[in-house]
């Protein structure tokens, strides 16, 4: 173990953790003076201001699982003693060598004061969000602190978020202390602001995306363009460190503007997957789930469709238990038991991208009390045969609509499961009734969107979880075919 530093490492860092949730997790316990996101290996480096702010940070997670939106991270003392700046052309060793070339994104007082300046505009990012959220939801939360000028949304690798300009700095100051880290619905939807560092919002269309209440003349999009097309063209912002298009969701203004995204990786994916994608609607809805940058493990180069998982329980696995547990991650073509090895599958998935999600996510997975092993196969498809189940066709698959909301809820099992299509006059008695044989159910909320009836269920283990939703998806529950899914709230 490392002695005793003011410099904390974290790992288990996932994509879906912003450097706001770390500095939580850690500003009850002293002045946080540094963060360094180390994206590529899923670890951060946090320092505090001193050695013993971090030494009791640390005896108190010691005793306290940390755990961030669903995930656990895990912290220990870092060899480091102090973080700082690297020069560019600094030589690196081992595993340091990446860090060196301009990784370290340090808090210095500099950016402190960014992030804290009080500014009329301010930078809303929604977390467990349950309920869609639009304009007008956000318009009637935030006016009654003031006359909103303008609000324009948009989805980035930290989840859906929103800039909401107040004709005085008096009125952000007031909606900032009043509403950070409240629900906009009971229990889900919080609340994370920040002031943006931006002068002025430009908003050129009014419409589901986008309105500027000062101006009710706008048109609700450019004549001559579709809607996806003129996504990237709704807004462009001006002031500092800010760039027209700096948040276009379209692949061609990705790739324009690709200076302006942290992740190289994401621009080569975009411009040109090696493995091609089946259909142009594949890419936009990539590009609009993962806009910020791929997730944390996942090169977007990937080209084979097809992968091996292994150490299944024989006894209990079937091709369409497989077939629930794989197509969180993407369009599944065909699955095949091995019959000379049982506890084998093939499962080919739809392209390269879906298959690097579904080993990525899965890989250490249980189920069935086996821990599953997922890796890419040597075979690029698999043959047409007696032990091959096509699936090609199944109506089950999730990603021939709504695929951009799919890909942006992947994740690795957890302990909550979403229902969906559940019949309208279902009870909550019902749902545990159909899923307790799986394991303790510990909480759950029956609730109704958008007219639907939908519901949460949280589990004591994962793979509780993960059993449930291999045996009971797809299957009735009243008049119904309920639909499941990992949910990445913590709590209900």
């Amino acid at each position: 173990m490392s002695d005793p530093s003011k410099v904390v490492h974290v790992r288990n860092v996932g994509h879906e953790i912003s450097e706001n949730d770390l500095l939580q997790l850690f500003q009850p316990f002293g002045i946080i003076t540094k963060l360094v996101m180390l994206r590529a290996k899923n670890q951060a480096l946090l320092q505090m201001q001193d050695v013993p702010s971090a030494v009791k940070a640390l005896q108190f997670y010691s005793n306290v699982q940390p755990s961030i939106r669903g995930r656990n991270v895990y912290v220990q003392f870092s060899s480091h003693q102090e973080l700082t700046t690297m020069d560019q052309n600094a030589q690196g060793r081992g595993d340091e060598a990446p860090y060196r070339q301009c990784l370290y994104l340090l808090m210095t007082g500099k950016r402190k004061q960014a992030i804290h300046k009080p500014n009329r505009i301010l930078l809303v990012t929604i977390h467990h969000m349950l309920y869609p959220i639009t304009v007008d939801v956000l318009h009637q939360v935030f006016s009654p602190h003031g006359f909103v000028e303008k609000i324009v949304t948009f989805q980035k690798s930290a989840g859906f978020q929103a800039l909401i300009q107040y004709q005085v700095q008096q009125s952000s100051v007031s909606a900032r202390n009043s509403l950070q880290g409240r629900n906009i619905y009971d229990g889900c939807c919080q609340l994370d602001i920040q002031f943006s560092n931006l002068d002025e919002l430009q908003v050129n269309y009014n419409n589901e995306r986008s309105r500027d209440f000062t101006n009710p003349n706008l048109p609700s999009e450019q004549k001559g363009k579709s809607c996806q097309q003129g996504y990237g063209d709704m807004y462009s912002f001006q002031g500092s460190g800010a760039h027209p298009g700096a948040y276009c969701l379209s692949p061609y203004h990705i790739v324009v503007n690709a200076k302006y995204y942290s992740s190289l990786l994401t621009v080569i994916f975009l411009l040109g997957f090696p493995g091609g994608f089946p259909q142009m609607g594949n890419a936009e809805a990539i590009a609009a789930a993962f806009a910020g940058g791929l997730p944390p493990g996942i090169s977007g180069t990937n080209d084979r469709c097809t992968i091996l998982v292994s150490n299944l329980n024989s006894d209990r696995i079937n091709e369409d238990k497989l077939f629930n547990l794989c197509s969180l991650y993407g369009n599944i073509v065909s699955i095949k038991i091995l019959r000379n090895k049982p506890d084998h599958a093939l499962v080919q998935l739809g392209d390269g991208f879906q298959a690097e999600l579904a080993v990525h996510f899965l890989k250490g997975a249980m189920l069935f009390e086996k821990r599953l092993e997922v890796n890419f196969s040597k075979y690029p498809n698999i043959t047409t045969g007696p032990d091959t189940h096509d699936y090609s066709n199944s109506n089950l698959n999730r990603f021939n609509r709504n695929a951009a909301k799919n890909y942006r809820y992947c994740c690795s099992p957890t302990k909550m499961i979403h229902l969906s299509s559940l019949p309208q006059d279902v009870t909550e008695a019902e749902i545990i009734a159909h899923l307790e044989e799986h394991g303790p159910i510990i909480n759950s909320k029956l609730f109704e969107m958008n007219g639907k009836q939908q519901a949460l269920v949280l589990f004591d283990k994962e793979e509780q979880a993960t059993e449930a939703l291999v045996c009971k998806n797809a299957t009735s529950l009243g008049s119904s075919t309920i639909r499941i899914s990992f949910s990445q709230l913590q709590s209900i």
